[in-house]
């Protein structure tokens, strides 16, 4: 007879969109793992509450998705050094009766770069674009590769201000949308402007045929960021989905203890999409 199963879940609002059932499921199968893995639709105003039963109720660990990855932060008893630098928190789960904290997000933006894409981060002169919570997950791994440069550019140049003061040791500067300047190695798109089908008013002049151009954003069809990037002849555009897998897969290996092989799911995600 079988024991019982191990139990993880997604929390969000709204949730039914969400891919992480099937990414995590996916994973499990590969890994030989024995768990289940849900979508639970949250009430704002009663995350707390239904974190609390989550775990009381014997579960292992939580995938956090919007609007409450700053609270899942403020709730977090221990939290990673870059869920620390984040301010949010995607990755929750449970040890010696301390909830602890990470934020993946980075680390997937870095692994889809570099694994999958092979993307040198190293040396190379980057450009973020926006400076929200989304930029603000990604920016610690990314600038532990070592860029020589990165430039945050927002439309509020005071908010791109206030990231850069968290890096104060670090080779990043801040801007608005009309002073950027030079050309760039990586361009990554942390805006939603994809989602209304908008473009960040940037210069075209800033991206080349050595330009990579990465929107966090992804669809079945390709992004009106990417689409534009390769009109100004950028030498390779890449969208977010490879992100998402990834950092659901480290989170899989901070609950598991085993990274499984991404390739495949994301090349199966990929497919259903199209």
């Amino acid at each position: 007879m079988a024991g019982p199963v191990d139990t993880y879940a997604v929390m969000g609002n709204p949730i039914a969109h969400s891919k992480s059932p099937v990414i995590h499921t996916l994973f499990a199968d590969q890994t030989d793992q024995s768990l289940r893995y849900t979508a639970l639709l949250v009430d704002v105003g009663g995350f707390k509450k239904a974190i609390d039963e989550f775990f009381e109720n014997g579960d292992l660990g939580l995938s956090i998705t919007l609007p409450f990855k700053e609270e899942a932060w403020q709730l977090a008893e221990k939290r990673t050094s870059r869920a620390e630098k984040a301010g949010a928190v995607n990755t929750l789960w449970q040890e010696h009766g301390q909830l602890h904290g990470d934020n993946t997000d980075g680390l997937g933006l870095v692994a889809d770069l570099q694994a999958n894409n092979g993307v040198t981060i190293k040396g190379a002169r980057v450009l973020i674009l926006g400076a929200g919570g989304a930029v603000r997950g990604v920016l610690e791994p990314l600038l532990a590769e070592r860029p020589v440069e990165v430039v945050i550019a927002n439309r509020t140049r005071s908010k791109a201000d206030t990231l850069v003061e968290l890096f104060t040791d670090k080779a990043i500067s801040a801007c608005g949308f009309d002073d950027i300047e030079g050309r760039f190695e990586l361009v990554i798109n942390g805006t939603a402007a994809s989602l209304q089908g908008e473009i960040p008013p940037i210069p075209g002049h800033i991206i080349d045929q050595n330009t990579c151009c990465y929107d966090m954003m992804y669809g079945a069809d390709e992004t009106v960021f990417n689409r534009w990037c390769r009109e100004q002849g950028a030498g390779k555009t890449i969208d977010g989905l490879g992100m998402l897998v990834e950092q659901a897969a480290e989170q899989f290996a901070i609950w598991r203890g085993v990274r499984p092989d991404t390739r495949q799911i994301l090349d199966l995600l990929r497919n259903e999409m199209a």
